[in-house]
């Protein structure tokens, strides 16, 4: 069994608070209408790198987020470079690699942002992977810090409603996009919107968010009746953000849509991605930690492992 230093295990939280954050200064580009306060890429201007006074505010905290996608960028690659030094295996070196490889993606979608002035498509796609990112960074922490999965002890019937919880999570985020592009935070005054009601998608939105709650109460009775013991403990967490989240998407909508409660829910959408992964990983014990307890009792008690 691979062991993880220390080193490693903070590298990888590190990984995945950096993808985190920077949904946030990514959110407060946008929320305040900053997302042309640089109006060139790499450049802040097409004379400067960096913002000249004339771009006040919105220069300023435009060019903070680059610089903070420059650090995230250098996580992933000390990432990455601690993997293959320490031989964490194949599993972790190839989600650090895709760690890297999307951020620098990222990064270069963020520059056609810019170049096609803030078109929601484009800002919504530059959402969705940041999602992804989280997810892969979720995965890839589980894996350092946890360990490689154990035996298959959970019934099929409980994996399903696992996978379909993640599905319904997909595309309640999926939605929330399209609901985001139709609001009034386009990022600057002069950008487009996708030409949907927001009054109608905010009710769209909403109904894959309830289905998901249903779906999301089933894990936590599912891992209450039968386990494992972690698996309960992060689908309660789960629970308990969706819940936190779900009051934070109704007060919004009847305060006319605040900027900081937009940029709460867009940072709690991707903390619930990274609880969501932890809540699916749960399922199969580590065999660093869960598998000495949760399998044998699963065994037990009469429970042949099945394929989770």
């Amino acid at each position: 069994m691979l062991t993880r230093s220390r080193s490693l295990m903070i590298a990888a939280w590190t990984t995945l608070v950096t993808q985190i954050v920077i949904v946030g200064t990514g959110g407060a580009v946008r929320l305040t209408g900053s997302g042309l306060g640089c109006s060139q890429w790499p450049n802040c201007t097409p004379e400067s790198f960096t913002p000249v006074p004339e771009q006040g505010i919105h220069g300023i905290i435009e060019f903070a987020n680059r610089v903070n996608g420059g650090i995230v960028v250098g996580v992933a690659v000390v990432m990455l470079v601690m993997a293959l030094v320490q031989r964490a295996g194949k599993p972790i070196v190839t989600l650090a690699a895709l760690v890297l490889g999307l951020t620098i993606a990222q990064a270069l979608i963020g520059a056609v942002v810019v170049w096609m002035e803030l078109r929601p498509d484009t800002v919504g796609i530059h959402f969705y992977l940041s999602v992804i990112l989280v997810g892969l960074a979720a995965v890839l922490a589980w894996k350092v810090v946890v360990g490689p999965a154990g035996p298959r002890v959970a019934p099929r019937w409980q994996s399903l409603l696992v996978h379909a919880m993640t599905l319904a999570l997909a595309i309640v985020i999926f939605v929330g996009v399209l609901t985001t592009g139709s609001g009034p935070h386009a990022g600057d005054g002069g950008a487009a919107r996708n030409g949907l009601d927001p009054a109608v998608m905010q009710h769209v939105h909403a109904v894959p968010g309830y289905v998901l709650l249903a779906l999301v109460l089933g894990v936590v009775v599912a891992a209450a009746v039968r386990g494992p013991g972690a698996h309960l403990r992060w689908s309660l967490a789960l629970l308990g953000m969706i819940l936190v989240q779900i009051l934070i998407g109704i007060v919004q909508s009847d305060l006319g849509l605040p900027v900081l409660l937009v940029g709460i829910h867009m940072v709690f959408s991707v903390i619930i991605t990274a609880l969501g992964a932890a809540t699916v990983l749960s399922l199969r014990p580590s065999v660093r930690a869960d598998a000495s307890t949760d399998v044998p009792d699963a065994l037990d008690a009469g429970q042949a492992p099945t394929s989770a």
